[in-house]
């Protein structure tokens, strides 16, 4: 097994959105913000080659939206095809996606449109892909909440097109990868754990966003049950701590990866690095 970290776009997103109930005064001690109190984000993918496939775990925003949608989000950087080049692979090289979940942010670089914007084209011809049957009916009947994040183009015809599998429950997906799933940011997340060289890698997706987020209570506003990501985070915690899991965060502008541990009765970060650090990537 090899891993590859394929850095997609930068954006921004409303600080106080992505902390909730946190107040400004506390977060903005972490994360600074900008005059809009618009912090910096990314997409920082992952792609796996193990027996013979090429596993990317989702695929950011794409360019299919128009400019002005684009500019609410500031975003800005690397296109997902030049992420991909950049470590030697392309487009047609990849024969699965996971999709941890279908918000925008995620899925939206599937599919693009031809030079004339008639036709949605997959990016990835060869791929199958995956997410959870939950995720799926979820975002087809969207609560009013969420609704904004789903936007039926980026995987409608994924579907149509019979390229899209569901996984309707907790499973090894591929040899040493094991799709768990979490419902506290949105239905059915699905959160991969891939066994490698007797390490754990989490990918952290939408769970926890950035080792700003570390903490218990910092909850996004965005988390349809808050709740129940309290819950799901402490669970997680247990695991994590006790086997020292190496979380890969795909939206930490500043983090690509940490260890935690307790201090004092509060999970803190551990260790902060990058994944091409460990000696054994």
């Amino acid at each position: 097994m090899k891993l590859h970290v394929i850095n997609v776009e930068n954006f921004k997103l409303d600080g106080g959105a992505s902390f909730g109930v946190v107040p400004k005064s506390i977060w903005a001690m972490t994360l600074h913000p900008d005059e809009n109190n618009m912090i910096n984000v990314c997409n920082r993918l992952l792609l796996i080659e193990t027996d013979g496939h090429k596993i990317l775990i989702d695929s950011g925003i794409g360019n299919k939206q128009s400019e002005k949608y684009l500019s609410f989000f500031y975003v800005s950087g690397n296109t997902l095809e030049k992420g991909l080049e950049e470590k030697g692979f392309n487009a047609k090289d990849i024969t699965d996606v996971i999709l941890t979940h279908l918000h925008f942010d995620h899925v939206g670089g599937c599919l693009k449109y031809n030079n004339d914007r008639t036709k949605l084209l997959n990016v990835f011809p060869n791929a199958t892909f995956y997410c959870s049957k939950a995720q799926w009916d979820w975002a087809v009947n969207p609560n009013s909440r969420e609704k904004a994040a789903y936007i039926n183009e980026n995987y409608l015809p994924l579907f149509e097109d019979g390229h899209l599998e569901f996984i309707h429950e907790e499973q090894e997906l591929f040899n040493g990868i094991f799709l768990k799933m979490y419902n506290g940011h949105t239905q059915g997340q699905l959160i991969p754990e891939i066994n490698y060289n007797g390490r754990k890698i989490v990918f952290m997706a939408d769970f926890i966003t950035s080792v700003s987020h570390i903490p218990v209570p910092y909850v996004p506003g965005y988390d349809v049950q808050p709740l129940l990501t309290l819950k799901e985070k402490t669970e997680f915690y247990e695991r994590a701590i006790a086997d020292n899991f190496i979380l890969f965060f795909e939206h930490d502008y500043y983090n690509e990866c940490c260890t935690v541990h307790m201090v004092k009765k509060s999970v803190k970060p551990k260790e902060i690095f990058k994944l091409n650090d460990l000696t054994f990537v």
